[in-house]
């Protein structure tokens, strides 16, 4: 059974995954999923750093449009204190790697075949990333992708703000 505490956080969290850009810090739900590399990566582990989660899948159009742009946001980015995770939301995951090879992406990449974390974080869209400060809450969440509308400028905008502070 839930208490008034649990209940005002999953209210909290749902008011926070509702908005699609800024609003008031919340503290990013842990996890640890295991990457491409087969190593576990643990959220609460890169409190410092800005982290992005990108949430993706290898039939999605955008997710498969802003891979390139992600790469480089996070090799240019990366030395400053951010690190980006994309993460594959698909249960069979031999369509994820191919692309991956494909494409030549160098970040790290996580696999959530059971949609826990898609779950925790309510993902909703295609590609979904969640920009998370270095005290470890929320700042920003994006839903889907547009190089036309400037989404490729307002990554670089927001890792900038919360690097800077």
């Amino acid at each position: 059974m839930l208490n008034i505490s649990a209940l005002k956080k999953i209210a909290g969290l749902t008011a926070l995954f509702l908005s699609s850009s800024v609003f008031a810090a919340e503290a990013a739900p842990d996890f640890t999923l295991k990457s491409s590399t087969g190593e576990n990566v643990r959220l609460a582990e890169q409190r410092g750093q800005v982290v992005m989660l990108n949430f993706w899948a290898s039939w999605c159009g955008p997710c498969r449009e802003e891979m390139p742009l992600l790469d480089s946001i996070s090799k240019k980015y990366g030395k400053m204190g951010f690190v980006l995770y994309g993460i594959n939301v698909e249960q069979d995951n031999n369509d994820a790697k191919k692309m991956l090879k494909d494409l030549g992406v160098s970040f790290t990449i996580l696999f959530d075949p059971e949609s826990k974390l898609s779950s925790l974080y309510n993902v909703d869209a295609m590609p979904t990333s969640v920009m998370i400060d270095k005290k470890g809450n929320i700042r920003y969440i994006d839903r889907g992708f547009d190089f036309k509308k400037g989404d490729d400028e307002k990554y670089r905008k927001q890792i900038m703000e919360l690097v800077r502070e």
